[in-house]
């Protein structure tokens, strides 16, 4: 059974993007209250429209995330709010089928979702910064100051470059040509995501050759060789050579917010994912590491990305994929293929493994619930490895609901499916059952892309998405217009059209007798 393998990775991430501890006062102050400021369908674009530059959270009133998040925000809004020029902060409940409109637009499906939003909202963008008050007003500064900052000494590139994260700095012999502003366009264009600075003393950086003196770009990140440098300033160019040069060979998947980018890119790119999963306390996290970037380095033209996460920060990615802790060091491969896992292995296994699964050699996981014992309620339970008996080869119609037991919406539709179940029990052509997204491996016939997805198999092999409203009789209706004949009315139409195919062609053979009578 082939499985659906690119099903979004925003609850696997969704850990990752908030889980820096809160340690705002909980007791904030009534301005420190009111400092952010609640958008919903009602007063959004309004209120986006008198803002050159706000910053938008997309939270849910049950998410912890967002809940840690909360007073960090808070305490950065009322900082902000005051500085030169304000940055305003807000915030919509995506959770609220009111703003689901809002919700869709702006590709909020892991929550908390943060956007800047400038130019009164014709330019959207991803907040990449830290979930600390502190950190997030340092952010969003630079986000709103110049795109790119003059380093001029010694102490203050040091300050700046550091181990942060990719950082850019354009060395120019003077502030002026078609290199400098290039420069400065694409830093404009990209520091949400970057850090850009310039300098024209290529002597006060940290690392590389001092004796140059450009115009160039360095990059420097806390990776793989440390720094590149580029002389290409051709805006495309240089857009190119920072998404690649500051790409890790191999992805860190742990609680550093700084790596969110990096795992957003990572799970967004259309490649098979090899992913190692160890104790980053292991006495042999060296090795892992080592034999991993060996494997990104052999593998690099196999179209597989590479990433390494510490098991204390995954236990969402371990829930989603249906992981067992147990099984690490556990490497696993998600590919168009199938998914495949290797558990409790060494670190000399990593690439002999990987070119098994190169080769084809190696034999897919599917996840699933166990089938259940009794499967006799209103409402079937369907896994993976039932799946073709009650859904696709039982010759009936099936109305399935993929949900997740966390999910709320989820919740408040199960006595609507309950009703709808009732309501065909007698009826033994329909069959509505249910199927726990999180547990199972989804077919790539159905597109899931969130929680519920209703989606109809009709008995005569029609597969139908169900997108009208959420209510018994709308989905009664829908299932009634779209059901097949049963298998035994199917069989009786077939024994009729063939008879009267027989009788046609006696009646036809006949006449023709008749006619040849005549002419003779």
């Amino acid at each position: 059974m082939a499985v659906n393998l690119v099903l979004p990775f925003a609850l696997a991430i969704a850990v990752v993007l908030s889980s820096c501890p809160a340690v705002a006062d909980v007791d904030a102050s009534r301005e420190l209250k009111e400092a952010v400021l609640t958008l919903d369908a009602g007063n959004f674009s309004e209120v986006v429209a008198k803002h050159q530059f706000i910053v938008v959270e997309f939270y849910a009133p049950w998410c912890s995330h967002c809940k840690q998040l909360a007073p960090e925000y808070e305490k950065a809004a009322s900082v902000l709010r005051k500085n030169d020029p304000p940055v305003a902060l807000a915030k919509v409940d995506a959770y609220d089928e009111r703003n689901k409109e809002l919700k869709d637009k702006y590709g909020a499906h892991a929550y908390p979702t943060i956007k800047i939003i400038k130019n009164e909202g014709s330019d959207v963008r991803g907040y990449g910064g830290p979930r600390d008050a502190d950190g997030i007003v340092e952010y969003l500064k630079r986000q709103v100051g110049a795109a790119s900052l003059e380093l001029r000494s010694v102490g203050e590139a040091s300050q700046s470059i550091g181990n942060k994260g990719v950082i850019l700095v354009g060395v120019f012999p003077e502030f002026g040509g078609s290199e400098y502003e290039n420069f400065m366009a694409v830093a404009e264009k990209m520091r949400a995501d970057y850090d850009f600075y310039h300098t024209s003393d290529a002597g006060i950086l940290p690392r590389g050759d001092r004796s140059l003196k450009g115009p160039f770009v360095r990059l420097f990140k806390p990776f793989d060789e440390l720094f590149v440098d580029s002389e290409d300033f051709d805006k495309d160019a240089l857009e190119k050579f920072i998404e690649v040069s500051g790409f890790p060979m191999v992805v860190t998947y742990d609680a550093d917010p700084t790596n969110l980018k990096f795992l957003e890119r990572y799970y967004s790119t259309p490649s098979a994912k090899a992913m190692l999963f160890v104790s980053f306390s292991d006495d042999r996290i060296e090795s892992f590491k080592s034999q991993t970037h060996e494997a990104a380095r052999q593998f690099s033209a196999d179209n597989i990305s590479f990433l390494i996460g510490d098991v204390a920060d995954a236990d969402r990615v371990f829930q989603y994929f249906g992981l067992k802790e147990s099984d690490v060091p556990l490497l696993f491969v998600i590919a168009s293929t199938g998914k495949y896992l290797n558990p409790t292995m060494d670190p000399d296994q990593i690439i002999p493994w990987i070119k098994q699964y190169k080769y084809g050699n190696l034999t897919p996981y599917v996840k699933s619930e166990p089938i259940p014992k009794a499967n006799d309620q209103p409402i079937k339970v369907v896994v993976a490895d039932n799946i073709d008996d009650i859904v696709f080869n039982s010759g009936k119609n099936v109305l399935l609901q993929f949900y997740a037991p966390w999910c709320g919406h989820c919740r408040k539709f199960t006595p609507i499916l309950e009703e709808i179940a009732v309501s065909f029990q007698d009826d033994h052509d329909i069959v509505i059952a249910k199927m726990d997204g999180t547990a199972n491996d989804i077919p790539t016939d159905f597109a899931v892309d969130g929680y519920p997805t209703l989606y109809f198999y009709s008995s005569s092999g029609k597969l139908l998405s169900y997108d009208g409203a959420r209510t018994a009789e709308e989905i009664i209706s829908f299932i009634n217009e779209n059901r097949g004949l049963s298998a035994a009315a199917a069989d009786g139409v077939d024994e009729k059209t063939q008879t009267d195919a027989a009788e046609e062609e006696v009646t036809s053979s006949s006449s023709s007798s008749e006619s040849v009578k005549d002419e003779l």
